[in-house]
C-alpha cells in the first residue's frame, strides 16, 4: 500500500468538498459547477495515475543525488525533519514560482490554473507533466544529507497543506498571514487580474514571497483562470493544450535566439519584430463570461454515475499500484485516463461522445480480463458484464432523448424567427 501522505489524504479531501457543497446549499451560494469540479478531479486523477511512473523517475533522481554527492547524513531527528519541512517548503517556492515564470515550465502548471471556479475540487487540479519540469528544483537537499524517505513524506505533508487554502468560504486570518500561507493569500495568487498575476507562489510559508518581492495583498475578489479561457471538460486536452500552443509560436518564432527566449522566458514573450512580450489583459466582470458548456440533467447524471465509479476504481488502484505488474500498471492507467476523458468529452457534448463511452465500455471489460485481473472470478465476470450492459443501454435512452431535445429546440427556434 501507497504510504504517501497525498493518497492517505483522499477521504480527508473528499469530506471537505462535501462540507463546502453543504456550505453552499445552506447559503444558496455558487460555489460548484458540476462539469468544472469533474474536469478539476479528473485533472487530479491523470496526474496522480501518471505519477505512479513519473515519481519513479522524479524520486530515483533524488535517491541518485543522494548516494552519490550528499555532503552529510543528516539523522531523521525531530529538530531535523522541522529543518527539512522548511527546505522542501523553500525549493517548493521556487520550482513554483518558475513554474509561472519560464514558458516550458508553465505547460506542467497552467492546469492547475485553468478553472474559472475556486474551491477544494481546484486543489486536486494538477498538470501530469509539472514534476518534469520541477523535481530537481530539490536535488540541494540530497546533496545536503536528508535520506528519500523522509523528503517525500516532508514533500506530501507540503502538498497536503496546500489543500485548504483553496476555498472562498474562509476570510482573512488576521496575524496568522503574516507566515503563513492562507486562502485569501492563495485567491491572489489564482486571481488573473493584473495585479494579481505571478504573486503569492508560497506553499506553506508567506514568508518566502514577502523576503523575494511577490507578495500581493487580497484586495478586490479576483477573476479565477488564465488569460486565455481553456474552454474545454477534457483532462488530457488541457493538459496537452498549452504545449499544442507553444509548438505553433515555436514556429513563427525566426532564429535561435528568439526561439529559446520563446521557450525559456516567461508565457506570452515575442520578440520586438513581432510586437514584444504580450500585454496582460484587463478584467472586465461585465464581458468575461466563464465557460460552461451544458448537457442536459440525465447525460449529466450518467456521467456521474460513471465518475463515481471512476473514482472508487482509481482509489482501489493507488491503493494497490506496488502489488500490479509494470503490464498491470500501464493498463490500469490507460482505462482510468480514457474514463476520465470520455466523462470530459460527454460534458462537452461532443459529437463523437457517444462513440468514445461505447467504445470504453467495450474496452473496459476486456482490459480488466485479459491484462489487469487475468485470475477473475465468475462473481466477478459477471458484475462488470452487468455493468457494462446496464451502461450501455443507459448511454443510448439518454443519448437519443438528448438528441431529440436538441431538434426541438432548434425548430422551436427557428418558429420563432
Amino acid at each position: 500500500m501507497d504510504l504517501n501522505p497525498i493518497i492517505l489524504s483522499i477521504p480527508i479531501y473528499f469530506a471537505l468538498i462535501g462540507i463546502e457543497l453543504l456550505i453552499q446549499a445552506i447559503k444558496k451560494y455558487k460555489i460548484y459547477r458540476l462539469n468544472d469540479a469533474i474536469t478539476n478531479i479528473s485533472c487530479g486523477i491523470t496526474q496522480q495515475v501518471t505519477g505512479v511512473f513519473f515519481k519513479v523517475l522524479s524520486v530515483a533522481a533524488y535517491q541518485f543525488v543522494y548516494e552519490n554527492f550528499a555532503l552529510f547524513e543528516i539523522a531523521p531527528t525531530w529538530y531535523n525533519l522541522i529543518l527539512l519541512f522548511v527546505l522542501v517548503d523553500f525549493f517548493y517556492y521556487w520550482a513554483h514560482r518558475k513554474s509561472h515564470e519560464i514558458n516550458l515550465f508553465w505547460g506542467g502548471h497552467v492546469v492547475h490554473h485553468q478553472s474559472e471556479d475556486y474551491n477544494f475540487s481546484v486543489a486536486l487540479r494538477q498538470g501530469s507533466f509539472q514534476i518534469i519540469w520541477t523535481f530537481f528544483f530539490y536535488l540541494p537537499i540530497a546533496i545536503l544529507g536528508f535520506d528519500t524517505l523522509n523528503f517525500v513524506l516532508m514533500s506530501g505533508l507540503v502538498t497536503v497543506y496546500q489543500f485548504w487554502i483553496h476555498t472562498e468560504t474562509i476570510g482573512k486570518l488576521g496575524p496568522i498571514e503574516w507566515i503563513f500561507n492562507t486562502p485569501s493569500h492563495h485567491r491572489v495568487h489564482h486571481g488573473r487580474n493584473p495585479k494579481y498575476i505571478d504573486k503569492n507562489h508560497a506553499g506553506v510559508f508567506i514568508i518566502w514571497d514577502r523576503m523575494f518581492g511577490t507578495f500581493q495583498e487580497e484586495e478586490e475578489k479576483p477573476t479565477y483562470g488564465i488569460t486565455k479561457q481553456t474552454a474545454s471538460w477534457n483532462p488530457v486536452w488541457v493538459n496537452l493544450q498549452h504545449y499544442v500552443e507553444m509548438a505553433k509560436g515555436f514556429k513563427h518564432m525566426k532564429g535561435f535566439k528568439n526561439k529559446f527566449n520563446y521557450v525559456f522566458n516567461k508565457p506570452g514573450w515575442q520578440p520586438a519584430e513581432m510586437g514584444g512580450p504580450l500585454p496582460i489583459p484587463q478584467v472586465d466582470p461585465e464581458k468575461d463570461k466563464k465557460y460552461d458548456r451544458q448537457v442536459s440533467g440525465p447525460l449529466s447524471l450518467y456521467a456521474l454515475i460513471q465518475y463515481f465509479i471512476i473514482l472508487g476504481a482509481t482509489a482501489f488502484f493507488l491503493f494497490n499500484a506496488e502489488a500490479l505488474d509494470i503490464w498491470q500498471k500501464i493498463s490500469s492507467v490507460a482505462l482510468i485516463i480514457f474514463a476520465v476523458t470520455s466523462c470530459g468529452v460527454i460534458l462537452e457534448d461532443k459529437t463523437y461522445a457517444l462513440k468514445v463511452e461505447f467504445t470504453r465500455l467495450i474496452i473496459n471489460p476486456l482490459a480488466l480480463i485479459l491484462f489487469i485481473v487475468p485470475d477473475i472470478s465468475n462473481t466477478f465476470i459477471m458484475i462488470v458484464a452487468g455493468y457494462t450492459i446496464l451502461s450501455a443501454i443507459s448511454l443510448l435512452i439518454i443519448h437519443s432523448k438528448h438528441q431529440q431535445g436538441e431538434k426541438l429546440a432548434v425548430n422551436t427556434e427557428k418558429a420563432v424567427i
